[in-house]
């Protein structure tokens, strides 16, 4: 089933067109990373999928019953967000809004998806801390779970990991990557290239000169593909790129997508695929794990 479905869309501001000829759509269970340039858009895109911002031309749709379960949402992070002053139980309720409709008081199901979220996402332990005293990584999770009660279907993440540590974005990456396997569909905008190719099925790159929709792999047998990953490798740790992006290599990256502990390495930036790395990680934090208990 099509959850979304975008044709030669246009997307401008009063200071002029940001997007154009934007084309794509997003089946249920996919997973959808939107890449590109600074300025090309993506944002924007996301707001528009929310109607919080309006089309400019083409045609932008959401499913009916998509907008009727309501649409899981994380923006960017800003430093009014960092500073909320309520509790961590309090922030993930209200992502139950939508369904409590106006009553007054919570109901216990509310209470319950709430609590099982905060569990889900580790935080059960902060639920009567002050939201603005968490680290970055901690509001992240419980913007996460706030998100997850808000959704039945589809999640729009704006950049989720900007500002972590290489641990918390591993941690909100795979976070984000069992909530796709239970079905949730999920649209991220990222610079993030080398968790893009991890884990997306679907990569939608908007340039304002180039823009490009397809699987994964389609996506990194393209120019575009290749060019702007070769570009955007100096994030990435110390990659070697004639290893990682050249195109008889594709499928030596797209494997990792069924290997947990592969895919954790590389949404932590790490400098290798090999299988050796991947064991030597799991290795120190088993040992950790056994350390602290």
């Amino acid at each position: 089933m099509s959850l979304i479905q975008c044709e030669n869309l246009t997307l401008a501001y009063d200071s002029g067109v940001v997007a154009s000829d934007v084309s794509f759509s997003l089946e249920a269970g996919s997973y959808l990373c939107i890449v590109g340039e600074n300025g090309s858009g993506k944002s924007t895109l996301i707001k528009s999928i929310l109607g919080l911002h309006p089309i400019h031309g083409g045609m932008l749709t959401v499913a009916p019953e998509v907008r009727k379960s309501g649409i899981g949402y994380l923006p960017q992070h800003t430093p009014a967000q960092r500073d909320f002053p309520a509790s961590v139980r309090e922030i993930v309720r209200s992502g139950c809004l939508r369904r409590s409709g106006m009553r007054p008081f919570w109901r216990s199901s509310d209470k319950k998806m709430a609590d099982e979220a905060m569990v889900r996402m580790g935080i059960d332990h902060l639920a009567g801390r002050c939201y603005r005293e968490l680290s970055g990584g901690q509001q992240q999770r419980v913007l996460l779970a706030r998100a997850y009660c808000a959704t039945g279907q589809l999640i729009l993440l704006d950049e989720p990991i900007a500002g972590l540590d290489p641990l918390a974005m591993t941690e909100m990456y795979n976070m984000i990557a069992d909530m796709n396997r239970e079905g949730v569909a999920v649209v991220m905008v990222s610079h993030d290239v080398s968790a893009a190719v991890s884990y997306a099925s679907h990569i939608l790159h908007m340039g304002k000169a180039t823009s490009f929709f397809g699987t994964t792999e389609e996506y990194l047998a393209t120019p575009v593909g290749q060019q702007f990953a070769h570009r955007e490798r100096g994030s990435y740790g110390d990659w070697n790129p004639q290893f990682a992006w050249d195109a008889p290599n594709i499928n030596r990256i797209l494997d990792v997508r069924a290997k947990p502990d592969a895919r954790s390495v590389l949404g932590a930036r790490a400098v290798s695929l090999d299988s050796s790395v991947t064991d030597t990680r799991r290795k120190s934090r088993r040992d950790r794990e056994e350390g602290e208990a």
